[in-house]
C-alpha cells in the first residue's frame, strides 16, 4: 500500500519531550483499516492475474509459416515507410526457416533487411493470416495515366432493399 515504506500514523506524534502512545482504540482501528486495504489488495491482484492468463497462450510456428514481424523497437535505427504515427507496427510477411530453442525462431528476410539478425523471439513475431484467394494479380489490372483503373464485377452474390420513409434505396452485393 505504501510502497514499501514504513507507515507514518500520528498515533506517536506528540509534543516535544516525552513521546506517550495514543489510544488502543486508535491503533486497533489503524492495523484493522491497513489489514482490509491488504486483504483488497491481494484481491484486485488475484483479479487481473486471473484475467491475464486466461488471455495468455502460447504461441507456437511450424517451420514453412509465414509471420509478420513487429518494428516497434526499431523505429530510430530502420525506417519502414512512412514515419510517426502511420508508420506501421508490423512488416512481412516472412518464412520461418528454422527453430532456434524454444522461444526463438529464424525468418528467412529480404536483401533490404540483411543487416538485421534473422532470430526473433517469439514476442517479436505474429501470424500471418491470408486468404490467397483474395491475392488479384497485377496483370489482370490495367491502369491509364491518370492512374485509375475499371473494377468488373464478378458476380452479383446478394440483392436487397431498404426501406426508409420517403424512399426505397436498393442493395447489391458483388
Amino acid at each position: 500500500m505504501l510502497y514499501g515504506r514504513k507507515c507514518r500514523t500520528p498515533i506517536c506524534w506528540g509534543e516535544v519531550g516525552q513521546r506517550v502512545l495514543g489510544s488502543t482504540d486508535i491503533v486497533l482501528k489503524t492495523t484493522e483499516m491497513i489489514q482490509m486495504v491488504r486483504d483488497r489488495l491481494a484481491t484486485a491482484q488475484s483479479r487481473q492475474k486471473s484475467y491475464a492468463d486466461k488471455r495468455r497462450s502460447d504461441l507456437e510456428f511450424q517451420i514453412g509459416d509465414y509471420v509478420l514481424l513487429k518494428v516497434s523497437p526499431w523505429k530510430g535505427v530502420i525506417r519502414f515507410r512512412k514515419r510517426g504515427k502511420l508508420g506501421p507496427r508490423y512488416i512481412g510477411p516472412y518464412k520461418v526457416i528454422a527453430r532456434v530453442g524454444k522461444v526463438a525462431y529464424r525468418l528467412e528476410l529480404p536483401d533490404e533487411l540483411s543487416l538485421i539478425h534473422n532470430t526473433f523471439h517469439v514476442s517479436q513475431l505474429r501470424k500471418c493470416v491470408t486468404d490467397e484467394t483474395a491475392v488479384i494479380p497485377l496483370e489482370d489490372i490495367q491502369i491509364d495515366e491518370r492512374l485509375n483503373y475499371v473494377e468488373n464485377p464478378i458476380a452479383i452474390i446478394e440483392r436487397n432493399t431498404k426501406t426508409l420513409r420517403n424512399k426505397v434505396i436498393s442493395l447489391v452485393k458483388v
